[in-house]
């Protein structure tokens, strides 16, 4: 479970408690802002341009361009090192120009705040904040990365401003919201390439946090000492490890859980410093990409979309699939992973932003990608409305007109000309605001079927591990791929789901490379098995708890009960995937397998051995014939444990045999689909189908991501018969269809990367 971290507010006098104090009273989307990032003139975020006589006139006929393409609002930008140029004294001219500008043309305006590039004042009176790294190098910043809000001083200068910020822009009608923090991380926009390896943040402030956080966990040094192994006689001795050893590595799970911890606190303080001048408004952040792809390695500091969700009204991220080298272009499966993983992170809340969505071509100095053309911005723009997205914001109105983007990443051109994909983002957008009361209140269908996200499995071995950076990443993807071409509704849960009891909805939990648990969530699962759920587990589950520890027996934390084996042998290869015989064909998870079917499994070979006095079904050997699939009854449930890793071998490269296992869990563990296709599967033609539900029925969207043109059949379950009233939502077709035996059956000819988006009104 999450520490409680302690951050005084000297500014605005009150307390964060980490996830603890997450916001109870959040605003609900009563809006969907569609959006273009614009900031008056055609300086690039974060700068702003100088207002001069001609800005009115020319700001005015971009904002009356934005509006006549069809977008209901604008994302501007407030930067810190402009707008406090002298301590104390604020200018926020351009965003009270730029306000008044949107209301007179009816726009709506959604600010992003920037305090990654600082004034030069904050490291001439706060040079003991500078960032520091673990060797001890200071950074001196170029504006960015400004200094550490860990320190007191520096903290209340920053807060100040969201503050200040906060109490002009709510003083306006056309004002509709917040995005605290673009990409969050310790430290942003910085790279001192003349550092190996540099990781943040060793400067006074974040050690004494980290101290006061350490405090709370432990309570006394000796316990302090019991868990790190050392010998310290007072607090003031303890700082972050800088190094690795041979022995204990608790300090380093402990240093890399602050972080994240930090950084969930760092929102909560800039969330309430917000709702000090601006009680009212909608408030979000959003990522750089989902965390999934992230690791507690990263030394700018890394995040966990579940836990940064908390303290907003909505989280969101970065989407970039054409981000600038056409060899990195974003593939299918990445693009529904960073939406889903997005989606999921925001599941209670109901909906999710897209807080950059990729307006033009890409750019990284020398760097080019493929040009984004209208038919990028259709499927990318209905997929994340399909996923839940309640806000879509386009990046950028103007291409980069400096730094290494210069020149990409602009909806029109730089000259001010548009462009045929700025005309087809404003249709889009034009049909989202004219069915805002339809979008709003739908919501993805519920998912039966949770994949564990757990960052603490990537911390196995410390400092000193270095090895198979993308397995855990790999390994979720490589089941979340199946169901997803396939069509079948799935969410990403948190370890947390597990240690909170909150797995209700779900009659299937999928546990991939859990090498490090925590007993709450071992004990989780356990009961979620006992009351009837079903649960895959892969190889060597729990074979550390979270201090690094191994564990007696493995499965560990207790779970060998639950899964009614344990470990018998592990080998470990490289070169190849570890086969995986199926010898059983009779169990509901092989149906359809012959014998001498493989499944295929990467890095480790487990064997298991029953437990005494335990009936197990073993479903598939490994070559060496012990059991290396087996089933166990556990409670009114049933748990499944692999000895190795499915997910892992399932991507990149999707294996058949997996794949046919995946989806038989499906109905292993009694799963209704709500709807199947004609498309199930078919990843040469891949047409994506989602549902949505509301008071009034479904939002059904077809979205075809192939080259060619595709007839697709929809056989929707519902929950009566009679005649349903049809409405394609972009053409404003309507027609009416009778189910049978509660079954719906749509049929509907799509065109190459296109998309249907049918409203389903109820008899």
């Amino acid at each position: 479970m999450l520490s409680k971290i302690f951050i005084p507010l000297l500014c605005i006098g009150i307390f964060i408690t980490g996830l603890d104090a997450g916001n109870d009273n959040f605003i609900e989307a009563d809006f969907f802002p569609f959006s273009v990032w614009y900031s008056g003139g055609k300086a690039r975020a974060p700068m702003l341009s100088e207002i001069t006589p001609d800005s009115r006139d020319e700001w005015r006929k971009d904002l009356e361009q934005i509006k006549s393409l069809g977008f209901n609002t604008v994302r501007t930008w407030v930067e810190w090192a402009a707008c406090e140029p002298v301590r104390g004294q604020y200018n926020f001219d351009n965003l009270k120009l730029l306000m008044e500008l949107a209301d007179e043309v009816g726009l709506k305006v959604f600010i992003q705040m920037y305090v990654d590039s600082a004034p030069d004042w904050v490291a001439n009176d706060f040079p003991h904040a500078l960032f520091e790294t673990q060797s001890g190098h200071r950074i001196i910043p170029q504006s960015a990365p400004g200094a550490c809000t860990d320190n007191s001083d520096v903290r209340e200068a920053v807060l100040n401003f969201y503050t200040e910020a906060a109490k002009v822009a709510s003083q306006y009608d056309n004002f509709y919201g917040w995005d605290l923090w673009s990409e969050p991380h310790i430290i942003n926009w910085a790279h001192p390439d003349y550092l190996l390896n540099p990781q943040y943040c060793w400067c006074p402030g974040t050690k004494a946090r980290f101290v006061e956080w350490l405090q709370d966990k432990y309570g006394t040094i000796e316990e302090l000492n019991r868990a790190w192994y050392r010998t310290f006689t007072e607090w003031n001795d303890v700082e972050p490890p800088r190094f690795s050893t041979i022995l204990s590595y608790t300090d380093f799970i402990d240093w890399k859980m602050f972080i994240y911890e930090k950084l969930v606190g760092d929102m909560q303080m800039r969330y309430d410093a917000v709702r000090v001048g601006d009680p009212d408004n909608l408030i979000t952040a959003h990522a750089v990409g989902a965390s999934l792809f992230q690791s507690p390695y990263v030394g700018a500091g890394a995040t966990d979309d579940f836990t940064m969700s908390e303290p907003l009204d909505f989280y969101g991220v970065s989407i970039y699939p054409k981000h600038n080298h056409p060899d990195r272009h974003w593939s299918l499966t990445t693009l529904r992973t960073v939406m889903d993983f997005t989606r999921s992170a925001n599941r209670e809340k109901g909906g999710w932003y897209v807080g950059e969505l990729q307006a033009g071509m890409g750019t990284i100095a020398l760097l080019v990608s493929d040009p984004v053309t209208p038919d990028d911005h259709r499927i990318w723009a209905w997929s994340a409305i399909a996923k839940g997205a309640k806000g879509i914001n386009i990046y950028a109105y103007y291409p980069m007109s400096s730094g290494y983007e210069a020149g990409g990443y602009g909806l029109i051109n730089l000259d001010g000309t548009l462009t045929e994909r700025a005309v087809h983002a404003g249709k889009i957008a034009k049909i989202v605001d004219e069915n805002q009361e339809l979008f709003l209140p739908s919501h993805p269908s519920k998912a039966e079927i949770g994949i564990v996200y757990n960052p603490l499995s990537q911390m196995v071995g410390g400092l000193q591990r270095r090895d198979y950076p993308g397995a855990h990443t790999n390994s979720l993807i490589g089941y979340f791929r199946a169901f997803a071409d396939h069509n079948v509704p799935v969410d990403f849960i948190h370890r947390e789901h597990l240690e909170k009891r909150e797995l209700s909805q779900y009659k299937l939990v999928i546990v991939p490379w859990p090498l490090m648990f925590t007993q709450e969530a071992a004990d989780g699962l356990r009961e979620f098995v006992e009351n009837g759920g079903y649960v895959l587990g892969e190889a060597r589950i729990a074979w550390n708890d979270d201090r690094g520890y191994a564990s007696e027996i493995i499965p560990g934390l207790g779970l060998h009960e639950v899964f009614g084996v344990r470990e018998h042998e592990v080998r470990m290869r490289e070169e190849e995937n570890f086969k995986i015989e199926i010898t059983d064909t009779e169990h509901p998870a092989v149906a359809g397998f012959q014998s001498g079917d493989f499944l295929e499994g990467r890095l480790y070979g487990k064997s298991v051995l029953p437990l005494e006095n335990r009936e197990i079904s073993i479903l598939a050997r490994l070559k060496d014939g012990n059991p290396a699939l087996v089933s166990s009854k556990y409670g009114e449930g049933e748990a499944m444990l692999v000895g190795s890793y499915l997910g892992f071998a399932n991507h990149p490269n999707p294996v058949s045999m997996n794949e046919k296992f995946f989806l038989n869990l499906v109905d292993w563990a009694g799963i209704e689909r709500p709807f199947t296709t004609s498309h199930d599967g078919n990843t040469d033609s891949p047409v994506e189908v989602r549902l949505q539900e509301n008071s009034n029925g479904y939002i059904l969207f077809v979205i075809n991501h192939s080259e060619t043109d595709e007839d697709v059949s929809v056989d929707l379950r519902v929950k009566e018969d009679g005649t349903y009233s049809l409405r394609e939502v972009i053409t404003d077709e309507e027609s009416t269809l009778q189910s049978e035996n509660q079954q719906l059956t749509i049929n509907t000819s799509i065109e190459r990367k296109n998309v249907r988006v049918i409203e389903i009104r109820n008899p």
